[in-house]
């Protein structure tokens, strides 16, 4: 009987369809849902709960929000590598709805409620502006990957700013601890540009090795920032505000690009029309 079973189950697993198979790619983009839903439980309890039951540790616990913002940049890299080894091996049925879904928990819902939590946790925030804030992060991050599976853009380009720029820009302006208004007003122009039509090149090549880089380098500041380290604040905020210009200069050069671009075509149409 045991003999059986075993030629029954393996009788099984081979007639499992395709589609229900994971790839090694799914199993790294499965990774990247777990760091974002950890990221949330480190959200709650080392910062939301603390300040809710009034125990010494108040406001923006360094450690839990490092170790939050930590887990949205390891699931920014299995979001890289999961596509990377997709082309290189092999990607099941199911890895575009995976990635999909991972993404909405560790670039929506994760950055919508670590601002839904300063909002309720800063000393000059306003909780119900914040948590509209975050509703409108959550929403561009779901008409992103709803357009992104729907939409078929040129290769190598994405059209607005990519989910995990996005998020990382969202909690570097929360990190910068910068004036409420000015916060909220950076949080919604991220938003903006991630269902606007501006290009994003895809990270591939150099481009893919120096986001990992700054990925990687973004942990160390946490990290130092986490444990204060000597210049620890200054380095994170030297980060964050980085992360926010380079956010903010991209969409420059892509309009630039296409003005140029737009110029050239009519000079192009009128030389053509000329005797």
């Amino acid at each position: 009987m045991p003999e059986a079973d075993a030629e029954s189950d393996a009788d099984g697993t081979e007639d499992m369809p395709l589609s229900m198979r994971l790839s090694i790619a799914d199993t790294l983009t499965l990774g990247n849902a777990t760091c974002g839903f950890m990221a949330v439980y480190f959200t709650t309890t080392g910062i939301l709960i603390p300040h809710l039951t009034g125990s010494e540790e108040t406001g923006m616990a360094r450690h839990s929000a490092a170790t939050a913002v930590i887990l949205m940049l390891l699931a920014a890299i299995f979001d890289l590598f999961d596509g990377l080894v997709a082309r290189k091996l092999r990607s099941s049925p199911m890895g575009a709805e995976l990635d999909n879904l991972s993404d909405l928990i560790s670039f929506g819902l994760a950055p919508a409620y670590f601002v839904l939590v300063y909002g309720m946790v800063a000393d000059d925030a306003h909780q119900r502006v914040s948590a509209l804030a975050a509703i409108v992060v959550l929403l561009a991050v779901v008409l992103r990957l709803a357009r992104f599976s729907c939409v078929t853009l040129k290769d190598g380009m994405f059209q607005g700013m990519p989910s995990p720029f996005g998020a990382l820009t969202v909690v570097s302006i929360v990190l910068l601890e910068l004036p409420f208004v000015p916060t909220l007003l950076a949080i919604i122009g991220v938003a903006w540009l991630m269902v606007s039509r501006v290009e994003y090149p895809k990270p591939r090549g150099i481009l893919a090795v120096a986001m990992l880089s700054w990925i990687v380098g973004a942990m160390g500041l946490l990290a130092a920032w986490a444990f204060d380290a000597p210049g620890g604040q200054l380095l994170l905020q030297t980060g964050c505000a980085l992360q926010v210009v380079l956010g903010a200069v991209i969409p420059l050069f892509a309009t630039a690009r296409r003005v140029n671009t737009f110029r050239d075509n009519r000079r192009e149409a009128r030389a053509a029309q000329l005797p």
